[in-house]
Order: C-alpha cells, then structure tokens, then sequence
C-alpha cells in the first residue's frame, strides 16, 4: 500500500477508535486526568509504530495492545501513588476489557443488521428518538400520533431489536 494511503488509512482508524481506546485506558485507570495523558501517550507511540501497521488487520487489537502496556508504564512510573491499580489486576481488567470490546463489535453489527430488517416506518422512529435525540413528545408531534402511541411502538421496536439481536449473537447469526 502506498505510504500516503497507509497513513490515511491509519488517521481514519485512530480517528474512529479514539472514544473506545479512551474507555479501554479508563476501564484501567478510573481517572480522567490520568486517562487522558495515557490515551495521548498512546496515540504518539501508535503514530511511532505506523509502519507496523496493517490495513488488512484490525486495528483496535493492536492499538489495545499497545494501550496496555502505555498503561502498565504509567503503573510503574506512578508506583509510589497507592490509589493506582497495581500492574496484576491492570492485566486482569485489560484482558476483561478487550473480551467485552470484541462482544460490543458483535452486538453492534447484529444491531445493524436488524435496524435495516424494520419497516421503513419504526427505523424512522427508532431515528428520530436515538439518533437525532428527539424528545418522545417531539417524535409524536413529527408522526402526528399521541406520545402514548409513540411509547407504545418504541418500546415493541425495542422488544422487537433485542430479541433479533439477541437470536444473531447467540446462534452466530450474524451474516
């Protein structure tokens, strides 16, 4: 891959990945301040390793991995604060940390998944009261229904995504 492509490529993913590198390093940490120095510390060192990285691979592995041992460094330097996690239980939450960020992958396609499998009419409502953060009395008025009708539907559509995500991540399901 050509080199400006590469470095594209890898701005586009450290971009992407910012919030959950950051709730990967707090996950660890439990302080913000200290987090945010970490997740900076990891983002140089990632930067520093660009020619390890690889398109083809996914990126949120390595950059945990790399996160992990930024982490483990701040331990260390940081021994003599006795609030901080000792480095044993930092590699037990990591480890914990990365298992969950992968189950969130799965649930987040099969999600996907099944928003495209609603009718044009509850994925617009689904729109409305999530992505656009309407109000339920703002989603009524627009769908000219009552907000008891609104909740009524949301929450069969809610109901209605657990289960298909539920049934995806369970059997596999996910294609």
């Amino acid at each position: 891959m050509h080199q400006a492509n590469q470095s594209e490529e890898f701005v586009q993913q450290l971009t992407e990945h910012q919030t959950r590198l950051y709730g990967y390093v707090y996950s660890l940490l439990g302080d913000h301040s200290r987090t945010a120095d970490v997740v900076q510390e990891t983002n140089l060192v990632l930067w520093r390793k660009i020619d390890e990285f690889d398109p083809t691979k996914p990126f949120l592995p390595w950059a945990f991995a790399i996160a992990r041992f930024q982490v483990l460094a701040h331990l260390r330097d940081q021994k003599r604060d006795r609030m901080l996690l000792d480095a044993e239980l930092a590699e037990t939450i990591s480890s914990e940390a990365e298992r969950q960020a992968e189950t969130i992958d799965l649930v987040r396609l099969a999600l996907r998944q099944c928003l495209q499998r609603l009718t044009d009419k509850n994925r617009e409502l689904i729109e409305h009261r999530y992505i656009r953060s309407m109000s339920v009395a703002d989603v009524a008025s627009a769908a000219e229904k009552t907000v008891g009708a609104i909740k009524v539907a949301i929450l069969r559509i809610r109901r209605q995504l657990a289960e298909c995500v539920q049934q995806r991540t369970s059997t596999g399901g996910l294609q």
